[in-house]
């Protein structure tokens, strides 16, 4: 059987389509977000063209760099944009392509989620979908090799998702990504009010305190949120920025935050 892949939907639009200019652009990025902290379970970063939330998403993917080999094993989540689904939804493929190279999916470790009810299989919902697509290249300069497990999220609770993540959560070669810009086209000052009060929720793990515009992929996160306060996780605010921070104008701007979970010593 012919091996099937996901091309990209987004490269040449949110990220340099040649491999070169892709890995200067990343490397840069990471480069200037130093390495501190210790390696998260689990961490949030933003979906945006890299031009605007690149050097926010790479504060969290730079955490990752003692973890190189550790990690193994990347469940990404992401919320739908394009195609409505209700639950979860993952790609049928067999890899994830970007101008860096493919990424497997971890056919091994969908086995023991895909009886759940929420969980289905549906191409369509990660076709033209870029939730997911941009966290890929940071995921392959920071990680030397690893297995995907893709997941666009619909309508779905915070149970829903959190009893996928329980089954997959394993050990220290098991990470979580969750794919989330935050607040979407207000002005500047109204945008930075919203998205720290959506950091506070976040840092607090309290799901309940983030409303339905704060945050695209909340349903993710607080899936996320649910987990980490049931295994008494902590969560760190690493960089919080808006599209007029970092390449746009100031009068309507997309709200950007990195955070890193970590499960108690």
């Amino acid at each position: 059987m012919m091996a099937t892949v996901r091309n990209p939907a987004v490269a040449g639009m949110f990220y340099p389509a040649k491999a070169t200019e892709l890995e200067t652009m990343v490397g840069r990025y990471l480069g200037a977000a130093g390495v501190g902290g210790p390696v998260p379970k689990a961490i949030i970063a933003p979906h945006a063209g890299f031009i605007y939330s690149g050097a926010v998403a790479a504060s969290a993917y730079a955490r990752l760099a003692p973890a190189r080999d550790t990690v193994t094993r990347v469940i990404l989540l992401g919320p739908a944009h394009r195609v409505a689904v209700t639950g979860l939804a993952l790609p049928s493929v067999d890899s994830l392509a970007t101008p860096l190279g493919d990424v497997p999916v971890d056919k091994q470790a969908i086995t023991m989620i895909v009886d759940l009810p929420q969980v289905k299989v549906m191409d369509a919902v990660h076709e033209s979908e870029h939730s997911l697509e941009v966290h890929l290249p940071f995921l392959q300069t920071i990680l030397a090799e690893f297995s995907l497990v893709p997941l666009a999220v619909g309508q779905a609770s915070p149970n829903d998702v959190g009893e996928v993540l329980e089954r997959l959560w394993g050990g220290p070669e098991t990470l979580i990504v969750v794919s989330s810009d935050l607040s979407h086209y207000h002005d500047y000052d109204t945008a930075r009010r919203l998205d720290s009060a959506t950091s506070r929720a976040i840092e607090q793990l309290r799901p309940e305190d983030i409303q339905y515009d704060h945050a695209c992929g909340r349903v993710p996160i607080n899936g996320l949120l649910h987990v980490a306060r049931k295994r008494g996780m902590s969560a760190t605010t690493i960089d919080l920025r808006n599209s007029g921070d970092t390449a746009g104008p100031r009068d309507q701007v997309v709200g950007y935050g990195a955070y890193a979970f970590e499960e108690p010593s």
